[in-house]
């Protein structure tokens, strides 16, 4: 049997604190707006992918996620192939003596470990990961902000998971996309102590997906051109000093905002877009609750487009904020690790977060399946273990 090529890479999902919603290129997944996220740790929100190649292979290319074939024909996903494809030939062209990679059909093996297409980033995490595993199939020398052009044509932020810690999506203004790319606003060591609390409110797919919702809303919504134009420009310089100054209050303070301002824009468009439901809703007021209980703002909530609330929190404060969260949630399945078994609640905190939240309280225990404490962590990470026997077939 001819040789059998194989690389494997884990990636991380980012969540946006400065949201990117809608395109001015569909095809080459241009936004119109700049965001920025937190790439959180993937001990427990990640993408595995192995990405082989053989001249053997004569099926074609293919793409299995968690043990189910997808289909590879799509423009997103063909354009990720062409242009790591493109550069390896280039690598092959200058080296006579590389084996011709570039010409031998792609199969790819990915898991989440995290329920896909629920609004918690998987297509962000998934076509990074695809990236970068074929990046090092190919041994590319590119680096992870050339990469991201590349991994954003597949899924916009995607191109943000590609570094580790605080990362800026700088939308660009050429045609071709070629200013349009992630950089690293700061390290995860920057500010190791950001931490995070997801409640999974439902695990099942979105109705309105974030490709279809966002050009609904450029189409019809009359909020949507402030905010690009003049909202997300003054936050996104507003929120990175936060970052480099380490400020939670100002860094609370914004996430919350943009978060509202961009599902304003969601139900500003015709007809509305509701990601929310009135479980989000619980989870917002019993951020505010705990907010109001310590007098300046310690948690912060997001919302990306799904009803799925992502709270930040500093790890100083994780008795005021997680530990409000186990107490109201502590049935859910999530709390039996390590880390949520060291979860403690303030009790005077949780009496006044709860006598303030009142009725969210239920909302919250009826409508959240899970929880994940997770926090900010790093960007791709090289690894031995394969999805891909040495036979060329799926290892489970």
């Amino acid at each position: 049997m001819s040789e059998l090529y194989r690389a494997s890479t884990t990636a991380p999902v980012n969540i946006a604190v400065i949201k990117y919603w809608g395109k001015r290129d569909p095809k080459l997944n241009l936004p119109t707006n700049s965001s920025l996220s937190v790439t959180l740790s993937q001990s427990d929100l990640r993408t595995h992918t192995t990405a082989s190649c053989s001249p053997n292979n004569k099926s074609g290319d293919s793409l299995i996620l968690n043990g189910e074939s997808q289909d590879v024909s799509g423009a997103r996903t063909q354009a990720c192939f062409r242009e790591l494809r493109a550069l390896r030939k280039e690598l092959e062209d200058s080296k006579s003596d590389l084996p011709k990679l570039s010409t031998f059909p792609l199969k790819i093996v990915s898991e989440n470990n995290f329920p896909t297409a629920a609004g918690l980033a998987s297509s962000a995490a998934g076509f990074a990961a695809l990236v970068r595993a074929i990046a090092n199939l190919y041994e590319l020398p590119s680096s992870p902000t050339d990469l991201s052009k590349i991994a954003r044509q597949g899924s916009g932020s995607a191109c943000r998971s590609l570094f580790g810690g605080y990362v800026g999506w700088e939308q660009g203004s050429k045609d071709d996309g070629s200013d349009s790319v992630a950089f690293q606003v700061a390290p995860a060591s920057h500010w190791p102590n950001m931490r995070a609390v997801i409640l999974v409110v439902s695990a099942a797919k979105k109705d309105v997906s974030s490709t279809s919702g966002m050009q609904t809303t450029v189409a019809t919504s009359s909020l949507f051109a402030s905010r690009a134009s003049e909202t997300v420009p003054k936050r996104m310089q507003e929120m990175q000093k936060a970052i480099q100054d380490k400020d939670f209050e100002a860094f609370g303070k914004i996430s919350m905002m943009d978060s509202n301002s961009f599902h304003a824009t969601c139900l500003d468009t015709y007809p509305p877009i509701f990601y929310l439901n009135d479980v989000s809703r619980a989870a917002i007021k019993i951020v505010e609750s705990i907010n109001a209980s310590a007098g300046k703002i310690i948690a912060a909530y997001t919302f990306d487009a799904g009803p799925n609330a992502v709270v930040y929190y500093l790890e100083e404060n994780e008795k005021d904020v997680a530990g409000v969260f186990k107490a109201v949630l502590g049935e859910k399945e999530g709390w039996a690790g390590e880390r949520g078994q060291a979860v403690e609640a303030n009790s005077a905190a949780l009496d006044k977060a709860i006598a303030d939240a009142g009725i969210a309280v239920g909302a919250l225990e009826e409508g959240i399946s899970r929880i994940i404490l997770t926090g900010v962590g790093e960007g791709p990470v090289k690894t031995e273990e394969s999805l891909i026997d040495e036979k060329g077939e799926p290892t489970s």
